[in-house]
């Protein structure tokens, strides 16, 4: 359904931005004043990865007059395969340092604000004020539906993406648009613990991230100058292996309003590096747990190796991640088979010890977050299990820097 244009033109052109935006003001749809309506926009994004990099090239491109930048994390080399607003020479620097300036160079008229900051509950609602409109490129589930719950408070429009492996979702929430739908009205809930990766436990494509970031870009075009029907209503979902693009309805939900609205009802904490939905290491869930340090796993698998220590090292990420980095000495079972059937896993792994005493279970995974998973499914099951605190990440960062991350 057709909106009206969410922002005002600005002044006129300019004799440079008539020459810049020509391409725009041959299109009737959207001609001078959608350049000018675009020039006095102030769009928010949510991360600068994977989805807000095509976003805030195209933005810019584009001559959005002011874009806000939130992300609290650096560049990572494993950053550089799907996103593409930063370089090999970024490695290290803030994202939205490196986001901001790939924007100043590739348009002057675009005034960059940056926060080098996590998104909480204390700050969402001053953050993302006095936008016109929100664009949410964000990994995390804790992240997702506050700046849904938070937009839909203040009434303003928010384009959300979704992307993992092969596939990718794409639509449009507005509290007072027509319909008057938000990310609630498509999924209620964040999932449960555990049944949904991240893109550092299952993988993305990385050139997807430019076709599903485009058509972000496009909605919020559309959405700041009245040009066109935006994705109010309907989701996008995308099979880049089949090629597909299909198209869902979304409705309001009866009772989406008493549904948890904050960061803490929902139990989740957006922390950077989760393997997925679930609080991190020393979070909530996992506080509880007996944990080790990297540190302490190196040197108790030397004494392993000298003889003066006897227990087995799991490993419970998939078998691509193990194709990239292992730590020595482990045997691998997924956390899939271990929450399946940990009974079973304790008796395949033979915990047995010829002095009477139960060897113990070391668990690691990327980050810590499955493990702590599967140490409460093998202390459940019987076994003496603890868990390594940050996992593959940690191993490479305070034992073993020559091994990729990932």
């Amino acid at each position: 359904m057709r909106t009206s244009a969410l922002v005002e033109p600005g002044p006129p052109l300019t004799r440079e931005q008539v020459q810049r935006y020509s391409r725009h003001l041959l299109l009737g749809q959207l001609g001078e004043a959608g350049q000018r309506r675009l020039l006095a926009a102030r769009v928010l994004v949510m991360g600068a990865g994977g989805l807000g990099s095509p976003v805030l090239q195209y933005l810019a491109a584009a001559g959005v007059g002011h874009v806000t930048i939130v992300d609290d994390d650096v560049v990572d080399p494993s950053n550089l395969q799907r996103q593409v607003i930063h370089s090999t020479a970024d490695v290290g620097r803030p994202k939205v340092d490196s986001a901001a300036a790939h924007v100043r160079a590739l348009n002057p008229d675009v005034e960059v604000t940056t926060h080098h900051l996590r998104l909480d509950a204390a700050n969402a609602r001053e953050l993302l004020a006095g936008h016109d409109l929100v664009i949410d490129g964000t990994d995390n589930f804790p992240t997702r539906y506050l700046v849904n719950d938070v937009c839909a408070e203040l009434g303003i429009p928010l384009v959300w993406g979704s992307i993992l492996r092969f596939d990718a979702q794409v639509s449009v929430f507005w509290s007072r648009g027509e319909p008057a739908v938000t990310l609630r009205d498509l999924f209620p809930t964040p999932p449960p613990e555990g049944t949904t990766p991240s893109c550092g436990q299952a993988g993305v494509l990385g050139a997807m991230c430019g076709q599903v970031g485009s058509i972000m870009a496009a909605e919020a075009v559309k959405l700041i100058t009245g040009t066109g029907d935006p994705l109010l209503g309907r989701v996008l979902v995308l099979d880049v292996l089949g090629a597909r693009w299909s198209e869902l309805p979304v409705r309001p939900r009866p009772g989406r309003h008493d549904l948890p609205r904050t960061v803490e009802a929902l139990g989740y904490d957006p922390s950077p590096g989760a393997d997925g939905p679930a609080a991190p290491d020393g979070g909530t869930s996992a506080g509880a747990l007996p944990a080790i340090t990297a540190r302490d796993l190196a040197r108790r698998l030397s004494e392993r190796e000298r003889g003066t220590d006897d227990f087995v090292l799991l490993d419970v990420r998939e078998t691509p991640e193990r194709g990239i980095v292992t730590i020595p000495g482990a045997v691998s079972v997924p956390l899939a088979e271990v929450l399946a059937d940990p009974d079973g896993v304790v008796h395949r792994l033979d915990l047995g010890h010829p002095g009477g005493v139960a060897r113990e279970l070391v668990v690691h995974c990327r980050s810590g977050q499955r493990s702590a998973q599967a140490v409460r499914a093998l202390t459940d099951a019987g076994a003496r299990a603890v868990n390594v605190e940050g996992g593959v990440l940690a191993w490479v960062t305070d034992v073993d820097p020559t091994l990729p991350s990932y």
